[in-house]
């Protein structure tokens, strides 16, 4: 990819803050643009395909963070976006996204200067983060992209010093990364497509070269289709893949006013690395004529102090953080029980059903509306609980239910559910009067226990390990794969459950989704009772969106 006409290189080698915080805002609003697109580029035939729209809301995040930001600095800017980003982590995609994000952030915001060397290193520093981020790393995913992209900008950073021509070949080698992806990932080969996450983020990193040369423009062509089994055509994409001890005891803040004539832009930040010597939560911004100053610190007259030497100080406020934390612990620790629980899931039944199981807090989400880990830490937080179980109930939920730790007061203990037959199996394995590690041992041991699929309508032609399925085709999911298909909700969720059946299976649950009738729901548990006659079988409302049929097998 070269410089696009109409754009102007300024030869930029050392980054700014303005700089920083255009190329973040640009981004955001060029993957708004482009989502779509990158949905389309899923794989499988189910309605969740949202890595765009993921990827998307999580810049939208990052950049509202930056956008209020009140200084150019890096450090801060980069602390806002790697805040930002996480807060609106949503799906597997954005969750990866925010934590490339945060590598870059933490190498960019330790910076003195950001070249294209520094840049180069945050890049690595960013697909380290990213990989550690998940469990199980897939090459041929976004992954794939951001760590080779990090590779040859190591090797270019040693030949080129313009930040904008550095990031146009990065980009370049990000493209020729991306076109590999169908070899090391068969399921893209097979679709004819190249990688969701992977298009998103170079889309991304457009937004960052554009606001570096002044491009305005938005709309970009793709050309995403590569040779495979199938012809390309829009296709969507089963997505892959308590308060803290004061350690400084005064909230300090002032004014420095009617500054000395000697008084330089230097001083000030000299004032501010002096400051972050004796506190943390170090803020000091304005310029020549009026500075604010915040610190937490043990030594508040040390501050002043420093303060002094650059003019006048006004509007001094010192607060005993140390006395708010003790009142804020006591009441806490008087309320607080010792277990809470949060599901994720999504229709008014499957809601009743958790909550019925005294289920603290449901989180509404599923397969294509992923909540974000601040609305899961938000959830968790509500709860009046010490450790909160959370269950996600869906796999592209989970690296978001993980990250949330990162936002919560409580201690959050992840259950992985993947889907609501393990998420309601393992709060009926909750026992109260056990143990934080005996309840966790006894959900995890409880969610393999159940055998679930579900049963909806195919939104586009495809073919997948040799199924040929068309656009309205009615198809069973298992085990994150399409298990069959057909053009009765009967047949196939009959087909379904034989292909779940097994020898030890003695249950079988139906939970119907909010098109479909609790007549035709009762009439096919009895056809199911026929052909399964020593089975016990039952039925509930679930009230899902898109699923006529929850199905679990124990």
């Amino acid at each position: 990819m070269h410089c696009t006409k109409g754009a102007t290189l300024s030869m930029i080698k050392i980054l700014n803050g303005a700089n920083f915080r255009s190329m973040i805002i640009n981004a955001a609003n060029i993957i708004e643009v482009h989502k779509q697109h990158v949905d389309s580029l899923n794989v499988f035939p189910v309605p969740d395909g949202d890595t765009g729209t993921n990827m998307s809301l999580t810049m939208i995040s990052a950049a509202k963070e930056v956008s209020a930001c009140d200084t150019n600095h890096i450090s801060d800017l980069c602390t806002a976006l790697s805040k930002g980003a996480l807060r609106g982590a949503r799906g597997n995609s954005g969750v990866i996204l925010s934590q490339i994000l945060k590598g870059m952030a933490t190498e960019l915001g330790a910076a003195k200067e950001v070249t294209v060397k520094k840049f180069a290193k945050a890049l690595a520093f960013g697909a380290e983060v990213a990989y550690k981020a998940v469990t199980d790393p897939k090459e041929g995913t976004i992954l794939t992209v951001i760590r080779e992209m990090a590779e040859f900008a190591t090797v270019e950073a040693k030949k080129t010093q313009s930040i904008e021509e550095f990031l146009d070949k990065v980009i370049e080698a990000g493209e020729v990364s991306l076109k590999k992806t169908p070899d090391l990932l068969p399921i893209l080969k097979k679709a004819g497509v190249i990688d969701a996450g992977g298009r998103g983020l170079l889309v991304i990193f457009k937004g960052f070269y554009n606001a570096l040369v002044g491009l305005e423009e938005t709309v970009m062509a793709f050309s995403d289709s590569v040779d495979g089994d199938l012809a390309f055509g829009e296709m969507p994409h089963f997505d892959y893949a308590d308060l803290a001890e004061i350690e400084f005891a005064y909230c300090t803040e002032f004014f420095v006013i009617n500054l000395k004539k000697k008084t330089t832009e230097t001083d000030i930040d000299k004032l501010r690395e002096s400051l972050t010597t004796i506190g943390d939560s170090v803020l000091v911004i304005g310029d020549l004529s009026m500075v604010k100053v915040h610190v937490h610190t043990n030594e508040p007259g040390v501050a002043l102090t420093y303060a002094l030497e650059l003019g006048e100080v006004d509007k001094i406020k010192i607060d005993n953080m140390l006395e708010q934390n003790r009142a804020l612990i006591g009441s806490q620790k008087e309320k607080l029980e010792l277990f809470g629980m949060v599901a994720v899931c999504a229709g008014e039944g499957l809601s009743a059903i958790f909550k019925d199981l005294i289920v603290d807090r449901v989180v509404e989400g599923g397969q294509t509306m992923n909540p974000s880990a601040e609305d899961i830490a938000i959830a968790c937080d509500s709860i009046k609980a010490e450790n909160v179980f959370v269950f996600p109930n869906n796999k592209n939920i989970i690296l978001a239910a993980e990250q949330a730790k990162a936002l919560s007061k409580r201690n959050i203990v992840v259950i992985p559910a993947k889907n609501v037959p393990q998420g309601i199996n393992a709060v009926l394995a909750y026992n109260p009067e056990h143990s934080l590690e005996e309840n966790t041992l006894d959900m995890n041991a409880a969610i393999l226990e159940v055998k679930a699929g579900a049963v909806t309508t195919a939104v586009r032609s495809a073919t997948i390990d040799d199924l040929k399925i068309k656009e309205g085709d009615i198809i069973a999911t298992a085990n994150s794969g399409i298990v069959g298909k057909g053009k009765s909700v009967k047949d196939v969720t009959e087909d379904l459950i034989d292909n779940l059946m097994h020898d030890s299976a003695s249950n079988i649950t139906l939970y119907y989704g909010s098109n479909v009738s609790e007549d035709e729901a009762e009439k096919l548990a009895d056809e199911l009772q026929t052909r399964h006659p020593t089975m016990d079988i039952g039925v509930h409302f679930g009230g899902q969106p898109l699923y006529y049929y929850i199905v679990s097998i124990e």
